[in-house]
């Protein structure tokens, strides 16, 4: 008779159950990367389609400062001897010139022209959907644990589907405005590779890791300077968790229960201590290897821009060019119909109170969710692409990417469908207005201004209503908590 192994008997439930768990996991695994692959599949048939939606034109997603033509142009100045930045075409960096530039003039035989550039924006995409998969299941795994520590079991939600970091990653990836800039040759989707890089080094605590991205993302665009503080707490504090307090108020509440276990009350008091304990090595370390980065892409840059044009040359190019806004273009955003439209005596001051706005912000937002360093950095990327210069739906491809890495604490946020409708109908309305206007001659500038105005209008609910779930989640772990305290002591 053959022998049976005794777990199939004894342990029959629980041999069973843990097959059934590591079966789920390797189909969900599957899953993911089956729809990663399908998007890849999208993004190079759209690519390889003539023209397509002529989106490279539109003015949705490419500005002046993500423009691959601007771009291609700077290059061709500089290939001519002439400085990139003479006249007013380029105005990004000269690091990104000498990455991207070549690759607009290279060719290959039955091709597309732009093909080389497409590529390097869809693996850009693909890397930036794996970091957010990863940063959602470091940020997962910490809220579970705190959550455990905390003896509040009863918000662990287990999806039957996919992680929050696989939603958040197939989020990005399968976002039409995801797809639009990268098909729409918008150099967007470096820019936010280096965000998402320096998010995830912070998550992860690659210190070195976080500093590159964080350095390069200002380098490439100016605002992502202010997600220094949201670093700066992530390296500190560590990934989100529920709020501090809630430890020292588990640990002193066990420490005063019972007089004869002051040990274990003691043990408890100082691990919930070192929860809020705020970590300065890292930091320092942080702001070392951010000064290292910094003087190591200046020197670069000199190098790049001094046979034809100097480092002032190129900061008055690029962030003067983002500051003073000079480029009245029409965007997504609704700062160019105001200045189109202001007197020049007041540009100045309007120009100053517009670029304040988003420091005004800032403090505030900090103090209040310093315990969850991730979620703030969301909240400052939504402001920034709201209220920048030169907006364009690669903007929001990022935050809303983001966005799912927070499902359960958003699961109660309200006018979630009204938003997704206002997205929808924002987007297919603003080709609209803007052909009206530009095209058919049967419209103005207001049409099209009006859906800007709605796109903010959208975005200023998503902050708000974002913001106010995550608030009342808090709230909620704190009653559990306080129940599970009384409960404890009675």
């Amino acid at each position: 008779a053959t022998q049976t192994p005794i777990y199939y008997i004894a342990g029959a439930p629980f041999f069973l159950s843990v097959k059934n768990r590591d079966e789920m996991e390797q189909k969900k695994k599957r899953g993911f990367w089956r729809w990663l692959i399908a998007s890849v599949m999208l993004r190079l048939i759209l690519i390889y389609l003539p023209k397509t939606f002529n989106l490279a034109s539109r003015p949705e997603v490419s500005t002046p400062l993500v423009s691959l033509r601007r771009l291609a142009e700077g290059y061709w100045l500089k290939q001519s001897s002439i400085s990139p930045y003479a006249g007013s075409m380029y105005h990004g960096s000269p690091l990104l010139l000498s990455l991207l530039g070549p690759l607009t003039v290279k060719r290959i035989e039955g091709q597309p022209s732009h093909l080389l550039c497409s590529l390097v924006f869809v693996i850009a995409d693909i890397i930036s959907a794996l970091l957010i998969r990863a940063t959602g299941h470091t940020l997962q795994m910490a809220y579970r644990q705190s959550l455990n520590s905390l003896d509040i079991v009863d918000l662990l939600k287990s999806s039957d589907l996919l992680s929050s970091g696989d939603i958040a990653a197939l989020v990005y990836l399968w976002n039409p405005f995801t797809i639009a800039a990268c098909v729409g040759l918008s150099t967007s989707p470096v820019e936010n590779l280096v965000v998402i890089l320096a998010l995830h080094g912070a998550c992860k605590g690659l210190v070195p890791l976080a500093a590159f991205g964080w350095v390069m993302s200002t380098h490439l665009s100016l605002y992502p300077a202010i997600l220094i503080i949201p670093v700066i707490l992530l390296l500190g504090y560590g990934p989100d968790t529920p709020p501090r307090k809630l430890f020292l108020q588990k640990g002193y509440g066990k420490n005063g229960d019972n007089h004869s276990s002051d040990n274990c009350g003691q043990q408890e008091t100082n691990q919930s201590k070192s929860e809020v304990t705020f970590s300065w090595r890292p930091v320092v370390h942080f702001l070392f290897w951010s000064s290292l980065w910094s003087a190591y892409v200046l020197v670069l840059c000199s190098i790049s821009v001094k046979p034809h044009g100097s480092l002032w040359e190129m900061f008055q190019r690029t962030y003067g060019f983002i500051l003073t806004m000079e480029d009245m273009s029409p965007n997504i955003g609704v700062l160019w119909y105001f200045f189109a439209e202001v007197f020049d005596f007041f540009r100045s001051f309007f120009m100053i109170v517009f670029h304040l706005n988003i420091l005004f912000m800032i403090l505030p937002l900090a103090i209040r969710l310093k315990h969850r360093p991730c979620f703030l950095a969301f909240i400052y990327i939504a402001i920034s692409s709201m209220l920048k210069s030169y907006p364009s739906v690669g903007d929001s491809a990022l935050y809303l990417g983001l966005l799912g890495l927070f499902l359960d604490e958003l699961a109660d946020m309200k006018f979630s469908f009204f938003l997704l409708c206002g997205y929808i109908g924002v987007s297919l309305l603003s080709p609209v207005m803007h052909n009206l206007w530009i095209w058919r001659g049967t419209g103005n500038a207001n049409f099209y201004y009006a859906t800007g105005m709605a796109y903010a209008c959208l975005q200023i609910i998503l902050v708000v209503e974002s913001v106010s779930a995550v608030l009342n989640h808090d709230r909620k772990l704190r009653k559990l908590s306080v129940t599970k305290l009384r409960d404890g002591n009675s």
